[in-house]
């Protein structure tokens, strides 16, 4: 059994390639993938999100404001009393992202430390998005005391130091199909220093499909893809990956019920 620790099922394409949520879930069922994570990235979005897996006990929600989407709005309110929904396992997608807009460095901080604060308020994971911004994302969690709610680094690109300091720090690293890439050589170094115990497995569908499916839209049925890959360079069974990452996922997101 695998579970999808980070997609967005709002963002699948439902006209060409799916028909629907269900499809997407069976798809995924048919290969060994229970239970998923769809994760919020901008409060707009997020009541359509969460009436599309109402029905579906085996999809849990996280709640934020991306960081290359804070300029359609944040409100903390709004966020809080979002959070608070009884299918809401995480906080999150937040996080910095000086990539794409250095340029609101400050703004990105400042909303990162709210979403902090409210996780550690109602004892809820993060959901961390963190690009070209290690330095400021490992001292903005520590400064916030987050290793109180701890949460997991998504879809890790960074380097293994940081890594390691998020693990100090109670975090655990969520894998994507990056790993699977030919030049993804220091990302396939994160994967065989650090222990299963804190690893998770995820797709980020639609984005980031594995090989062989690179350069189509991904879906949560190719988590299988990412363990099997991180069962590879570890020298494990995929079937102790499946267990190692699932018991992850229900270990950090504990709202979150079998």
């Amino acid at each position: 059994m695998l579970v999808d620790s980070h997609c967005h099922l709002d963002k699948l394409d439902y006209e060409q390639l799916h028909t629907g949520i269900d499809d997407v879930l069976a798809k995924a069922k048919s290969r060994g993938v229970d239970y998923f994570l769809s994760v919020g990235v901008t409060l707009k979005s997020f009541p359509s999100m969460m009436a599309m897996i109402e029905p579906h006990e085996n999809v849990f929600a996280s709640c934020g404001v991306h960081p290359l989407d804070i300029e359609e709005g944040f409100d903390f309110d709004q966020l809080k009393a979002f959070a608070q929904h009884e299918r809401v396992v995480a906080i999150g997608e937040t996080g910095l992202d000086y990539h794409y807009q250095p340029e609101l460095a400050g703004q990105q901080q400042d909303i990162f430390r709210q979403h902090v604060r409210l996780a550690v308020e109602l004892d809820k994971p993060l959901i961390i998005h963190t690009r070209m911004a290690r330095e400021d994302t490992m001292r903005i969690l520590r400064e916030e005391g987050a290793e109180k709610c701890g949460g997991v680094l998504h879809c890790f690109t960074e380097s293994l130091e940081m890594a390691q300091e998020a693990v100090e720090l109670g975090f655990y690293i969520s894998i994507s199909g990056i790993v699977t890439f030919n030049k993804a050589s220091e990302l396939k170094n994160v994967v065989s220093n650090l222990p299963l115990e804190r690893l998770l497995v995820e797709t980020d569908s639609p984005y980031l499909a594995p090989i062989p499916y690179r350069g189509k839209q991904n879906q949560p049925a190719y988590v299988r893809e990412v363990a099997q890959y991180i069962a590879l360079l570890k020298g494990v069974s995929v079937e102790e990956v499946e267990e190692a990452t699932t018991n992850n996922f229900f270990t950090l997101f504990s709202r979150a019920e079998r």
